[in-house]
């Protein structure tokens, strides 16, 4: 029997959705924190435009969305009392079931203002959990929500439970607390062993993953991974590059799973092509972790493709948020090449943007403008991709004697063979061209045999 029995694809007892999937969409509220004195890439226009968009991901039914003046945040509910009474009234007032607020709440805060509110309450995190859990498709993508749900849910198990506390004290039979508290020990025990499972399992994924990685490795094909915010286009522009049939929608994390394929540059060069998660603004830590095995296709990448939709009134703030989370994954511009593909410029009189005003985020080889929708700027970005590889590598002359067989097999599995000369009594000479992955490992196995090199 399969070990996922679920409806939904989840582990058997595993953490169920935060939002109920009804036939009618459910009533929902949108807050939008404005904290005073909290800085922000966006503007406050484009958060909430975007937290808007995060709701609609998973067809929510909305009521109203507002933004609520934060002075001072309260440990308590987070916005003021008076804001907290307003919102309940028009809770009541428009019918609605679910909040979500447009911030990162404590357990506590959360428990507050569902009992404040009468609504069922989910901040920012919760929200983007559920988006990604309705999106995975693979066996991976859903281990690595759940685990990443688990780990939100860990801390909030007291909220399961309040109606239990009327039990306490009532012939507790012997336990500190009464059966409530014996009962939310016993949910935290079921889902630490549960996060122990799927890290296990995950680790799993992600060796056969770096074995595969490892092959690549050793066909000696560069990798280009392409990131971006959510909704940016990289899977169109995945689809237009490679043929392949990725799903790809105006939606936000339409993509949670890697896909990866080869594809042929200009003049004949081969390049593996990386299609990842889109990132987003604050996004949960547990998330980026729970998907670090997927993500270092990005961190083992030759050349790194930063898609943004330079349509976006905000895709400046945009860029900074891509640039913060490569940051936390130990990828920088110093160590990985990285090219802009500025796209959806096709929708650029639609917005009343200009190209020109757009600048590049970070240090970067270069800026490409593209339209992944019609085809335009592509054979441009395949000539950058294809001269940026040749620039990184070097060519070397090296001479293999006939006893060092071996050294033949290794040049042709991890550097180019430009030419090679006749071989004769010493041997045969070889022009070879090769990356910077392979170049300490070649330095090591041909020293005192590199008769020249393009240094």
């Amino acid at each position: 029997m399969s070990e996922f029995d679920d409806e939904d694809g989840r582990l058997p007892g595993g953490p169920k959705p935060f939002i109920d999937r009804q036939e009618k969409p459910t009533r929902t509220g949108l807050i939008c924190p404005d904290v005073r004195g909290k800085s922000s890439y966006h503007s406050l226009e484009a958060r909430q435009a975007e937290f808007e968009g995060l709701a609609e991901a998973i067809r929510l039914d909305i009521a109203f969305s507002d933004v609520v003046k934060v002075r001072d945040i309260r440990p308590a509910t987070y916005i003021g009392a008076g804001h907290v009474e307003t919102i309940a009234e028009r809770v009541k007032a428009e019918e609605v079931e679910l909040l979500l607020v447009d911030t990162a709440l404590s357990p506590i805060q959360q428990r507050n203002l569902e009992r404040e509110t009468g609504a069922k309450v989910l901040d920012r995190t919760a929200l983007i959990l559920e988006i990604f859990g309705e999106r995975a498709a693979t066996r991976e993508g859903v281990l690595q929500v759940e685990l990443a749900h688990l780990n939100y849910q860990k801390g909030r198990l007291v909220r399961s439970w309040t109606h239990l506390e009327r039990q306490r004290g009532s012939g507790g039979m012997g336990f500190m607390g009464g059966p409530g508290e014996t009962q939310i020990e016993s949910d935290r025990r079921q889902i630490t062993e549960r996060i122990v499972l799927l890290e296990d399992r995950l680790d799993k994924v992600k060796k056969t993953r770096a074995q595969q990685r490892q092959q690549r490795t050793r066909a000696a094909i560069p990798v280009v991974a392409l990131v971006g915010y959510t909704n940016a286009g990289k899977s169109t522009l995945f689809n237009r590059l490679t043929g392949a049939g990725v799903f790809a929608e105006d939606l936000l994390f339409a993509t949670l799973d890697t896909t990866i394929r080869k594809i042929e540059l200009p003049h004949g060069r081969e390049v593996m092509l990386s299609d990842t998660v889109g990132f987003v603004a604050d996004l949960p830590h547990d998330l980026v972790a729970a998907f670090r095995a997927t993500l270092e296709e990005v961190v083992d990448a030759d050349i790194i493709l930063h898609v943004r939709d330079i349509a976006n009134p905000d895709h400046a703030g945009q860029a900074q948020d891509v640039l913060t989370v490569l940051d936390e994954l130990g990828v920088s511009s110093e160590k990985t090449p990285v090219i802009e593909v500025w796209n959806k410029v096709d929708l650029l009189s639609e917005t009343g943007l200009v190209l020109g005003s757009a600048a590049p985020a970070g240090k970067v080889l270069a800026s490409v403008p593209v339209s992944a929708h019609t085809g335009q700027g592509i054979e441009d970005l395949k000539d950058l991709i294809e001269r940026s590889l040749g620039e990184q590598a070097r060519t070397y002359h090296v001479h293999v004697p006939h006893s060092a067989g071996s050294d033949i097999g290794w040049l042709h599995s991890h550097a180019e063979v430009v030419s090679r000369d006749e071989p004769n009594e010493r041997g045969q000479d070889y022009v070879v061209r090769v990356d910077p992955r392979h170049r300490t490992a070649f330095l090591e196995r041909f020293n005192g045999r590199i008769a020249t090199s393009d240094l």
